[in-house]
């Protein structure tokens, strides 16, 4: 294997928003668990110290001027080069012990490995009952739309691949950034590795920027969003079937009147019936010329993967 022949460089990526009370903890943690990682801090607009602790602590502190979750992870992805790239939250709740095994992973050929929370301390570490319900709620929909059976959609705490980390195009803005990127990893069917961690609450003065209801909303758009770009087929199906079976039972209503009386006696209503069952032919249509072109992205995705493999085997 490459892996073998060559030191594997690691990066760490810890986006930060007002982070102050604890990056310090987490950059040494990180220290102790990858000494030889190169960790870096991305400090999002703060306005505290975060920035100024960081770099006391040995971080390679940049700026993200893009006010989001979403927007770090798109600058991290395009500016860090390296073999294996691990992320995790800047808020002390990751175990930074857990690391060295998924980074281990990562090595061995998976394209993503994911923290998996909910399996182990999650739900009594987090005080906050709909993240709770938010969670089971988002993890049962993708699972059940991808056929797949990922046991924490949304954490934020997992190890990537190059090929991975330039390949996958950040679209999210915000904290929806970790649904999109298992969505899509389901979709192209990369190589996933789910590891239980230990998850822990925020220390006493840490505060969550995560707004329940507000991200709550934007995680939920992103969901259909991306149903709607990944499975377009199944998604113009039921929305064209639900509006064709709306104009059918129109116009059997008018059928049935003319079959009593020998006339058309709404014609409003028998044109609207027309109307919704071509709309909803057209939507199904539609469903299919998107679907195909969805596999054609696919096959682009696994075209492009391909290339910064060989151009990275090459490098080296």
């Amino acid at each position: 294997m490459q892996e073998e022949t060559h030191n594997p460089t690691i990066a760490v990526l810890l986006p930060c928003y007002n982070e102050e009370i604890t990056i310090g903890k987490v950059v040494r943690d990180f220290r102790a668990a990858l000494p030889s990682a190169d960790i870096y801090v991305y400090d999002n607009n703060s306005t505290d110290r975060t920035a100024e602790i960081a770099t006391a602590e040995g971080a390679i502190v940049r700026k993200e001027p893009r006010q989001g979750k979403g927007n770090v992870i798109r600058a991290m992805f395009e500016e860090i080069d390296a073999d294996v790239y691990v992320m995790a939250d800047g808020d002390d709740t990751y175990p930074a012990d857990a690391a060295p095994a998924m980074v281990a992973k990562v090595l061995e050929g998976y394209d993503m490995v994911i923290g998996d929370r909910l399996s182990s301390t999650y739900f009594q570490e987090n005080k906050r009952p709909f993240h709770n319900f938010g969670n089971r709620l988002v993890r049962g929909s993708i699972n059940h739309l991808f056929n797949a059976n990922v046991r924490d959609i949304m954490t934020g705490y997992r190890a990537f691949s190059f090929t991975y980390v330039k390949t996958y195009p950040v679209l999210s803005r915000g904290f929806e950034v970790e649904t999109e990127m298992t969505i899509h990893s389901l979709d192209k069917n990369v190589r996933l590795y789910e590891m239980p961690i230990q998850y822990r609450d925020r220390p006493a003065g840490s505060v969550s920027k995560l707004n329940t209801v507000g991200d709550g909303i934007r995680v939920m758009s992103t969901i259909f969003r991306l149903i709607r770009e990944y499975k377009p087929l199944p998604f113009f199906s039921i929305v064209g079937g639900i509006v064709g079976l709306v104009g059918i039972g129109f116009l059997i209503s008018v059928m049935i009147d003319f079959w009593n009386t020998g006339l058309v006696l709404r014609f409003p209503t028998l044109i609207v019936s027309v109307l919704l069952i071509m709309v909803g032919l057209l939507l199904i249509v539609a469903g299919i010329i998107l679907d195909v072109l969805a596999k054609k992205d696919r096959k682009q995705y696994l075209v492009d993967k391909n290339e910064f493999a060989f151009l990275l085997r090459h490098e080296r």
